[in-house]
Formats: C-alpha cells, sequence, structure tokens
C-alpha cells in the first residue's frame, strides 16, 4: 500500500512535523513512497528526505525528483522492512544493512537519552504485520539495527486492530497481550490519525483492497500511529543485556492469562512469598490484570534480588529470543 491521494498527504504532513520548532527536524526516512506523493508534500515544505523504495517502477521517477534538488532528497534502493535480514551472508538488495543506511543518510549513533536521530514513516504490510511489529520492539529493547543509532521514531500506519491490542488496557479480553505490555513499557504511543482502508493504493493485480477481517476488535481503518522509543527505558534495572529475559517473563505469565501470577512465580521458583506484598501486587491476580508496570517493576524486584540468575529460567530466556529472531 502507498498514498496516492494528495489531500491524505497533506494530513499525513502535518501529523509527522506537528508545530513549529526552533529546533531543526531530523532526518525523515520515508519508506515505500511509490509515486512519491507524500515525497513532493514533505519537500514543499522543507523537509530532509530519504527515500527508501523497493520497487524498480517507481525509482526513475523518484531519482529525477532527487536530481532536480540540492541535496534535499536522497533515494535509495532497499526495503525498510528487510533491514538487517537474519539470515547469513551476503546482504543482496533490496534487503539491506542499517550501519550503510545510516551512512548514507549521514546520521551518526546519538546517546539514548539524546533527542530523536530519524524519523521513521511507512505502512505496515497487512500480511507481515504482527511479525514486524515484534521484529522492531525486539531490536528497540536490544538497541540492535537501526536502535544502535539512538531512539528512531517510528510513525506507521497499522491496522485497527493492532492499534487496539497496542493500546489495550489490562483484563480486556483477547485484546492485552504479551505485546501490548512489552509496547507500552517501551514506546509512547501516540494515535495521529486514522484513515478508511479506501484511501490507499495497493499493488494488487486485481485492484482490491484486501481488508483484513477482525471477528473481535474493529478494523474499518488504518491507524497512524507514533512510537517513540521511551527515553527512561534503562534507566533502572532493565537494560538491554537482560531484556531477552524481561521479554521472556512477560510472554510466558501472559500464554495463560487466567492463570495466578503467584502460580506462575512459583512454577519457576522464583516467588520466596514477599515479593508480590511489597510490590503491592495481590498474590491472587491474574496475570492478565497487570499493568505494564507492575511487570517492569516486578521484573527489576526480581533481578535485584539475583534469583533470575539462580534459576534455568534465564538460559529459557535466552534460548526463547534465539527462536524469536
Amino acid at each position: 500500500r502507498f498514498i496516492a491521494c494528495p489531500k491524505l498527504a497533506r494530513t499525513v504532513r502535518r501529523c509527522l512535523l506537528g508545530k513549529a520548532s526552533r529546533h531543526p527536524q531530523p532526518v525523515l526516512l520515508e519508506c515505500g513512497p511509490g509515486p512519491g506523493i507524500l515525497t513532493r508534500t514533505l519537500l514543499n515544505a522543507g523537509v530532509k528526505v530519504v527515500a527508501l523504495e523497493s520497487n524498480s517502477a517507481f525509482l526513475p521517477n523518484l531519482q529525477s525528483l532527487e536530481n532536480s534538488l540540492d541535496g534535499q532528497l536522497k533515494v535509495i534502493y532497499g526495503d525498510f522492512f528487510k533491514l538487517d535480514p537474519l539470515r547469513m551472508g551476503t546482504v543482496k538488495p533490496p534487503a539491506l544493512c542499517s550501519d550503510k543506511l545510516f551512512e548514507t543518510m549521514g546520521v551518526a549513533a546519538v546517546p539514548w537519552r539524546a533527542d530523536v536521530p530519524v524519523k521513521m514513516f511507512g505502512i505496515l504490510s497487512q500480511k507481515k504485520e504482527r511479525n514486524m511489529l515484534w521484529r522492531l520492539l525486539l531490536s528497540m529493547y536490544e538497541c540492535s539495527s537501526m536502535y544502535r543509532y539512538g531512539r528512531v521514531e517510528l510513525n506507521v500506519f497499522i491496522s485497527e486492530k493492532e492499534y487496539k491490542i497496542l493500546t489495550a488496557k489490562p483484563g480486556e479480553t483477547k485484546a492485552y497481550q504479551a505485546l501490548t505490555v512489552l509496547s507500552q513499557v517501551g514506546y509512547e504511543i501516540q494515535l495521529l490519525h486514522m484513515e478508511p482502508w479506501s484511501s490507499f493504493v495497493t499493488n494488487l493485480k486485481t485492484g482490491g483492497l484486501s481488508i483484513p477481517k477482525c471477528m473481535w476488535l474493529p478494523n474499518d481503518h488504518l491507524c497512524l500511529v507514533r512510537l517513540t522509543p521511551q527515553q527512561n527505558l534503562f534507566t533502572r534495572g532493565l537494560n538491554p543485556t537482560n531484556s531477552a529475559t524481561f521479554i521472556f517473563m512477560v510472554k510466558q505469565c501472559l500464554a495463560k492469562p487466567k492463570s495466578r501470577i503467584t502460580d506462575r512465580l512459583n512454577s519457576w521458583s522464583l516467588d520466596n512469598g514477599k515479593l508480590l506484598t511489597e510490590l503491592e501486587i495481590p498474590t491472587n491476580a491474574e496475570t492478565r490484570s497487570l499493568y505494564p508496570e507492575d511487570y517492569r517493576r516486578l521484573f527489576e524486584a526480581l533481578q535485584n534480588s539475583n534469583m533470575l540468575t539462580e534459576t534455568w529460567f534465564h538460559d529459557e530466556a535466552i534460548e526463547s529470543l534465539r527462536q524469536i529472531n
């Protein structure tokens, strides 16, 4: 999918740029610009754009636009959603490596607590939407791939269903998941705009809209969502080194959302009977009723007590993350 409507392009531009600021805007990485409708709208607003396009049919038009400007636009043949492929060996376009991409963009790494170094805009493929959200999230917690360069801000169109999952509250049946907890701990999540599916053009040969159905959550729109990594994510006990254990703990707890948190901890030999009481978490609470911050506090308490490294739990977490990747 890509944007072909000038009105929608202007709406997205307003969402991406927000209020005027005295500070210079970071580079905007536009993924899958297609015919360049949004690209031109951003350029007309004075934005420095790096256009990452994987469809060779759109490249001549974009490159012609690049040549007509004085460095404001850079066009790269590549696919953001194939950034840093997991398989070993030579990386062949449209796949690409983040270090090469950021070098080409002229963006250097900054400390995690610094300002956002790059803004990214894209539309997630519906077939791989969930997998991509997970992959981006894991990279963020590890500070790997593009997150080695700092808190890259994602501005992505995702399905309304996935947005509801990312922002679900404890106790919401089906919607409150491990992805919910980990996203709310890791990102500042902001809804910028909702647009009907019919506003987007697809590359499908049939010309169909390919609107995915969902029986248990509304899914009539694509939602433009800003995912900004939390500046204070790694200021307490959580860090990129032990994040695999935190992710594993949350996934295991919410694999059985109706189970009691104390039963889950006891099954791992992690609860000494006092921990939940000290954290003011009811011992009979179901895992689906804990808030994201509760999971973070629980993990940090376990980490500080050295209980995690004294059990098989730590090794299981590392192995689980290898399987996810």
